[in-house]
């Protein structure tokens, strides 16, 4: 397996940035010079972390280079702090991560490792904090990903507010989705913003441009389940076609994510690919 650590200062987060990079295996028995200079661009799987995590969580906690390797997949995992991978203007020097990945990470990738810019090769997945920002990656730029799978994370219609089922976005006690929302201006700025993303999947649901959805959920994950049926049931009022998995017996946890991640690459149209090496 191929995996690189790379370090660069960038210009939207304004700080020395590191990713974790996944790259395919040489087979044995092919000449390197082949196989290194071929000018093959290969699939890539935009993974991201969830709260508290960077980009090492998801190669440390779950075997995803070796389900990459086996499936001759990129896999590039940034390092998002707790931005909820949104724009942070005011804080420290200005940590505008949202504008990062679209505007610095792409293309940075594209441009200097073996990757197909095509959108039917471009994946992007996460967890939890990562499963938001993939969600809002996929339905803000749609023409760049063929399908995202987001994984104990889900939209919240900002215009309901159900008895004994207080919308999050409004709950006091939230102190990070608080400041998401002061940095944003206020609850109508955020309303009306890029994060609204249950009116952005009622609105681009019937032009048929969304990517293919997946969304997971463990049955035991307190903070999301009751949220994800919410969400499953509008997805079947509008007739969007979501692929869903949901297991018992699991919570908000590396060990669903580590199956859910499988699913996903499933999902992707991946099982038919051959790369790697068996050990």
């Amino acid at each position: 397996m191929s995996l690189l650590t790379y370090n660069f200062e960038s210009e939207y987060l304004n700080i020395n940035h590191q990713i974790s990079v996944v790259l395919p295996d040489k087979k044995r028995g092919v000449d390197p010079t082949e196989f290194y200079r071929s000018g093959k661009k290969y699939k890539v799987l935009w993974l991201l972390h969830g709260t508290y995590g960077d980009n090492t969580d998801w190669i440390r906690k779950t075997n995803i280079e070796m389900y990459a390797a086996e499936k001759d997949l990129v896999v590039v995992c940034p390092s998002a702090l707790n931005s909820n991978y949104s724009n942070w203007p005011n804080a420290m020097m200005g940590y505008n991560m949202y504008d990062y990945f679209i505007k610095e990470l792409m293309p940075l990738i594209y441009g200097w490792f073996p990757v197909s810019d095509r959108r039917e090769d471009n994946f992007i997945a996460g967890l939890s904090m990562g499963g938001r920002g993939t969600i809002k990656f996929a339905v803000n730029f749609p023409e760049l990903f063929g399908a995202a799978a987001v994984l104990s994370a889900v939209p919240v219609d900002f215009n309901e507010l159900r008895p004994g089922h207080p919308n999050p976005i409004m709950d006091t006690s939230n102190t990070r989705m608080v400041q998401v929302i002061e940095n944003a201006g206020g609850f109508e700025a955020y309303k009306n913003s890029e994060e609204n993303v249950w009116a952005l999947i009622d609105k681009l649901a019937p032009t048929g441009k969304l990517p293919r959805l997946m969304f997971a959920c463990g049955h035991e994950d307190a903070l999301l389940y009751n949220q994800y049926k919410v969400f499953q049931k509008h997805c079947e009022e509008i007739g969007l076609d979501i692929h869903w998995f949901d297991l018992p017996k699991y919570k908000h946890e590396w060990r669903f994510w580590d199956l859910a991640i499988q699913e996903a690459l499933t999902f992707f149209g991946l099982d038919d690919a051959e790369g790697g090496n068996p050990f």
